[in-house]
C-alpha cells in the first residue's frame, strides 16, 4: 500500500476510484465506502485510495471543539492496508487547504489523481465552510466525466452508525456496545512506564501505560481489556482513574493494566490495549486489604472471560 501526505502537489499516473471522508474510529459505516471502491477498483482494474485527513480540521478551524479521536493514524492505516486498499492519502488539514473551494477541490482531484470515479457517503461535505454539497458532485461529475456513487448509511439498531455515536458509547463506558460498530474492539497505544509500583506490594503489578492525550479514553472504571505485546494477546485488567485508594494528588486520568499470568518487565515497550467489557465503576476501599480483595474478584472474573485475538 501507498501512503501519501499529499496537499495537491502529487501527480498519480494511474486512473484511480476515491473514497473520501474522515473515516475516525473506522466503523461499519465506512466498510459501503471502501468495499464499493475496492470492487469498482478491482472491476475497472485500477487503483483504489481513501482520501483523508493526517489531521483533525477542527485542529485548525477551532481546536476548543476538537472531538477526541477514536483511532490514531497507524492504526488506520494497518486496517485499510489489510482491506486491501492501494493508496492512502493523508492530507494535511491547514489553513490553505481549508480555503479551497469545492469546485476547485474536485477539479484538483482530477488533476492530480487521475480521477476515474468517487465514492462518499450520504452525508458528504466538502470545501471551504462545508459548502460543497452531493448536488455539486453530481454536476461535477457530469463535466469532468468521472463515475459518482453515493453510499446510504448504515444501522445498527435502528440508528444511524457514526463516529459520534460510537465516541459518546466509549465515553459512557460502553465498550463492548461501541465494539459491535467498529472493525476491531477500540484500542490506545502507548508506552509501559514507571507508576508508584503500589500493585506489586499487593500482589498486582501494573503496566502505566503512556498514551496520546488526543485519543479517547474510556469512562472512568474498571475494564476486561486485551493486551498485545510482541504479537501475543494477554488476558487483562485495565483501570481507568485516579487511584483514589491510595490518595493520589495528581489531577491526571491514568491507565494501569495487570496482565494475568505474565511476569516480563517492559517498562518502555510498545503495548496495544483493547477495551473489551466494563467490568465496575472506581471504588475508594479503605484500605489496600480491601482494594486487594477486589482485585482478586476482577480476576477470576478476567478469568473466565474469551481472549480476544486481532490480526
Amino acid at each position: 500500500m501507498i501512503v501519501l501526505e499529499d496537499n495537491f502537489n502529487t501527480i498519480i499516473k494511474d486512473k484511480t476510484y476515491i473514497a473520501l471522508g474522515s473515516f475516525d474510529g473506522l466503523h461499519i459505516g465506512h466498510m459501503g465506502l471502501i468495499n464499493k471502491t475496492l470492487e469498482l477498483s478491482k472491476i475497472n482494474k485500477i487503483k483504489s485510495m481513501i482520501c483523508t485527513f493526517k489531521n483533525h480540521p477542527l485542529s485548525v478551524v477551532n481546536k476548543e471543539k476538537m472531538p477526541k479521536l477514536l483511532i490514531d493514524n497507524e492504526t488506520k492505516l494497518n486496517l485499510l492496508e489489510k482491506l486491501g486498499v492501494d493508496i492512502v492519502n493523508l492530507v494535511n488539514f491547514n489553513y490553505d487547504y481549508m480555503k479551497i473551494s469545492p469546485e476547485d477541490f474536485l477539479l484538483n482531484m482530477h488533476r492530480c489523481y487521475n480521477l476515474k470515479g468517487i465514492v462518499v457517503g450520504f452525508n458528504y461535505r466538502f470545501g471551504y465552510k462545508n459548502s460543497g454539497s452531493i448536488e455539486l458532485l453530481k454536476d461535477y461529475s457530469s463535466k469532468l466525466n468521472f463515475d459518482l456513487h453515493v453510499i446510504d448509511s448504515v444501522m445498527y439498531k435502528s440508528e444511524v452508525v457514526s463516529s459520534s455515536r460510537i465516541r459518546s458509547l466509549i465515553a459512557e463506558g460502553n465498550v463492548s456496545e461501541a465494539n459491535k460498530m467498529l472493525l476491531m474492539p477500540f484500542m490506545i497505544r502507548g508506552v509501559v512506564v514507571k507508576g508508584k509500583q503500589l500493585g506489586r506490594t499487593i500482589g498486582f503489578p501494573t503496566a502505566n501505560l503512556s498514551y496520546d492525550d488526543t485519543l479517547l479514553i474510556p469512562r472512568i472504571g474498571v475494564y476486561f481489556t486485551v493486551i498485545k505485546y510482541k504479537n501475543l494477546f494477554y488476558k487483562a485488567i485495565t483501570s481507568v482513574g485516579y487511584n483514589p485508594t491510595v490518595n493520589s494528588v495528581e489531577n491526571n486520568v491514568s491507565i494501569e493494566t495487570h496482565i494475568l499470568n505474565f511476569e516480563k518487565n517492559i517498562y518502555g515497550e510498545n503495548i496495544e490495549l483493547y477495551f473489551i467489557k466494563r467490568m465496575r465503576d472506581e471504588i475508594k476501599f479503605n484500605s489496600l486489604i480491601e482494594l486487594a480483595y477486589q482485585l482478586k474478584k476482577d480476576k477470576e472474573f478476567a478469568e473466565k472471560q474469551h481472549l480476544e485475538k486481532f490480526s
